[in-house]
């Protein structure tokens, strides 16, 4: 056997460790729960070599025995990805790649987020619900029977909600069951998810309204708006019911918790939480220096995003870094205290995060365009999706045209109560000025908010104490040639506290 510590770097890589099989479900219900079969088969269709396994933290105790049947009935290797970069509802395309991977297949609870790099395929966690509690629990909380109802659902309850539809379509006409779509030609459709662009329904030619947003597609009938349905969503509590009931946020919502067992109509106030939003907002408007923290590397357009967010915080004046940390929490974000606010680029069940506990917001990219972007207003529309503010999206609004020449009066910060001016960004470099009210803050010349006197004033005093300083500190220079020369003298003995010849002694 070799000793570690001589191994080199490749050796170690590629070392392979035996490791026993330790599985949380039955091995006989593993065919059933991850789908092996057509598992194998999405493989052996495409000709895959390396195939990435992602797992959720929840699942990782089955992943070694979901390895060793693939393996077992394929000609691929697998590699499990546990800790993911990001969110583990996203695709970790990245780490796939770090093996080479020819495919990824995704497990778990899904954003179904889509993925433009490698071909995908879903296996979604069999949650058990009780059908007949659930069916109750509707009725006792839409007693109307011509109430419109759409039914929304976490993507690991999928594979009852036909059953859900049909004990309850009989009594509730107007009862709608949202579908799984995907985009994209690289995922795989199997089971209970469907195609995007692959789908051509009655309800669409009836030229009724459809919605596909967040994975979920359902038509709404002819002349009726989103406004007049009420939402009635199947599983725990969570960020994907809160991305639902953020983006329809003019929708009544009630739920049912197939762990519990128990319905109930969610008491949540969504006008607080915008409110709460809108606070952030208001901060992200007075901030001077912003932080893009890149919460995704799967998710498609991430980039364009990026580059928009970018151009959109340089037009307001203020400048903009860019931070890639994986999985965020209080003591990373801690170590900038440079930043005055962070957005978050990530999918739309992590952008919301709760930057209560963090020492400065964060943002997603839609309330940071309300704040920079003149042409866009606050309204009830909350768009999640960053996908949709770029052009072509449904909620992209232009960026309005810079013009040097016209002065907009300042307006009042809602949080300081001071004047809020709006920074200018100068074409070409301009003279220092003499005036110590105006501070250039970087290379690209955005000029400093005049308004925070303390702030400039500070500066000042801090720029001339370090000029003065600098004008008397010599440092070690050498002198050569001015500095007479001396015979070296006997120095004194002991320690500081009490040299000899002072003659003192420790009491």
């Amino acid at each position: 056997m070799a000793d570690a510590f001589s191994s080199s770097s490749e050796t170690v890589i590629q070392r392979v460790v035996d490791v026993k099989s330790k599985t949380n479900t039955p091995v006989d219900s593993l065919e059933e729960s991850y789908q092996i079969k057509e598992t194998c088969d999405f493989i052996r269709d495409r000709q895959c070599k390396k195939v990435a396994l992602q797992f959720p933290d929840e699942l990782l105790g089955d992943s070694v025995a979901v390895a060793v049947e693939i393996e077992r009935n394929s000609e691929a290797t697998a590699y499990i990805l546990g800790d993911t970069s990001y969110g583990s509802c996203c695709v970790d395309e990245v780490a796939a790649e770090h093996v080479g991977a020819d495919c990824i297949v995704h497990y778990g609870g899904s954003c179904l987020s889509p993925s433009t790099r490698l071909p995908l395929m879903y296996v979604f966690e069999r949650r058990a619900v009780d059908l007949d509690k659930c069916s109750s629990s509707f009725r006792e909380l839409y007693p109307d029977t011509q109430s419109p109802v759409i039914i929304l659902y976490d993507v690991n309850y999928v594979h009852a909600m036909n059953d859900l539809f049909t004990l309850l379509s009989q009594d509730y006409p107007n009862l709608v069951v949202s579908e799984l779509v995907v985009e994209g030609e690289q995922c795989y459709i199997h089971g209970w998810i469907k195609r995007q662009d692959d789908i051509i329904s009655m309800s669409e030619r009836d030229g009724s309204q459809v919605v596909c947003q967040f994975g979920r597609r359902f038509s709404l009938k002819s002349a009726s708006n989103i406004k007049d349905y009420e939402m009635f969503y199947v599983g725990r509590e969570g960020t994907t019911l809160t991305n639902f009931m953020m983006t329809w946020n003019r929708c009544l919502f009630s739920s049912f918790d197939p762990l519990t067992m128990t319905g109930r109509a969610e008491s949540v106030s969504i006008n607080r939480a915008l409110m709460k939003r809108y606070y952030a907002i208001e901060r992200a408007k007075d901030a001077n220096v912003v932080g893009i923290l890149v919460g995704t590397l799967g998710v498609a357009d991430y980039l364009s995003v990026i580059e928009q967010l970018k151009e959109t915080i340089r037009r307001a004046g203020k400048k903009s870094y860019m931070f890639a940390m994986g999985k965020l929490n209080v003591p990373k974000l801690a170590n900038f205290l440079e930043i005055d606010i962070f957005v978050l680029v990530a999918c739309p069940e992590n952008a919301l995060l709760d930057s209560s506990e963090f020492y400065k917001p964060v943002v997603t990219p839609f309330e940071m365009e309300v704040a920079c972007n003149k042409k866009r207003e606050w309204s009830e529309e909350y768009v999640t999706d960053f996908r949709h503010l770029l052009p072509g999206g449904r909620s992209h609004v232009p960026l309005a045209e810079q013009q040097e020449d016209d002065e907009e009066p300042p307006d009042v910060s809602l949080i300081t109560l001071s004047l809020r001016s709006h920074n200018l960004l100068l074409s070409e470099p301009a003279e220092q000025s003499c005036s110590s009210s105006v501070v250039l803050r970087n290379q690209t010349l955005t000029v400093a908010n005049s308004f925070d006197l303390f702030s400039v004033h500070m500066n000042t005093f801090l720029l001339k104490n370090i000029t003065h300083i600098q004008s008397l500190w010599r440092g070690l220079e050498q002198k050569l040639g001015e500095t007479p020369v001396v015979k070296a003298v006997k120095g004194r003995r002991g320690i500081a506290i009490a040299y000899e010849e002072e003659g003192t002694s420790l009491s």
